[in-house]
């Protein structure tokens, strides 16, 4: 498979605007993919963010393995980072969230009390990759759609500051990728996720990536999602049977068709609850902050 990259310019604008503005931030949401959790966390807003407070969200927990998301959740809290799982698309975990943003300013709101100073709105930003829920969850947040919200990458360009309620302002910005992938799994589980525009993919081979990546992992789901046995689908390279659903799904030998087709079930949560980043044996990521 070629190698994965994309870096628009307005990101690495993004990215200035970003450093810019976080010493106005109290609290740094960085929003992952909980279908791919540690693939979608920019190594760059690692050193953007440094010392500041943070939350990881794992969001559209709804498509992703519960059991992992889990694990996850689990491995990051292990690192010393607040982190939870949220479904921003259908609402739920929100409440949570809130609750961990206001948990984690609370030593700062204390100080503010014993000099006789009323709490103010923590005020928020919201880092992540392009397309991994950021517009929804602000929506959610906000009460109303304030955010362009959109299924393809890259969709929101600007910054601005919108209002949540009393108890929070939050600075919108674009999603960031990186100039350079050094894992290329990472770009693959980017591209599978729905980041990088598709038109810079070879969807046949993201296809077959797949389809092997749930052979090993999620048998059961494949079997019932093709409606193959197990014993079926033994007798079946990738190649054929992506061209056997090809045609069982009416585009004959069309093979790009079939592999869009694929995807895209894939992203919906069509083919199950599918989890591609496996949490690692060693001790992954870098140093929380305090």
């Amino acid at each position: 498979m070629a190698t994965i990259q994309w870096f628009p310019g307005h990101m690495a604008k993004a990215r200035r605007e970003v450093s810019e503005k976080l010493k106005l931030i109290d609290v740094v949401i960085e929003l992952v993919d909980a279908r791919i959790p540690e693939s979608s966390r920019n190594p760059i807003l690692q050193d953007l963010i440094q010392d500041k407070k943070r939350i990881i969200v794992l969001n559209k927990a709804d498509l992703a393995d519960p059991k992992l998301s889990q694990a996850w959740v689990k491995a990051y809290l292990e690192q010393g980072f607040k982190a939870l799982s949220i479904d921003a698309q259908h609402n739920k975990g929100l409440k949570g969230l809130e609750k961990a943003i206001k948990e984690l300013m609370a030593p700062e709101f204390e100080k503010l009390a014993q000099k006789g100073l009323k709490p103010r709105p923590i005020r928020l930003m919201i880092l992540g990759i392009p397309n991994v829920g950021k517009s929804t969850l602000i929506n959610r947040f906000v009460g109303k759609n304030q955010a362009i919200t959109g299924n393809k990458p890259g969709v929101t360009k600007a910054q601005r500051w919108l209002k949540i309620g009393k108890s929070f302002e939050l600075l919108d910005t674009p999603g960031i990728l990186w100039p350079k992938f050094e894992d290329e799994q990472v770009g693959i589980n980017l591209a599978l996720t729905g980041a990088i525009k598709d038109q810079l993919l070879h969807m046949d081979d993201l296809a077959l990536t797949l389809l092997a990546i749930l052979r090993e992992h999620y048998l059961d789901s494949l079997c019932n999602y093709t409606k193959l046995s197990n014993d079926s689908l033994a007798k079946l390279t990738n190649v054929d049977l992506l061209l056997t659903l090809s045609q069982n799904w009416g585009f004959k030998d069309d093979y790009d068709a079939g592999s869009e087709r694929l995807i895209n079930d894939f992203r919906k949560g069509k083919v199950g609850r599918i989890t591609l980043d496996r949490i690692p044996e060693q001790t992954f990521g870098d140093q929380a902050n305090d």
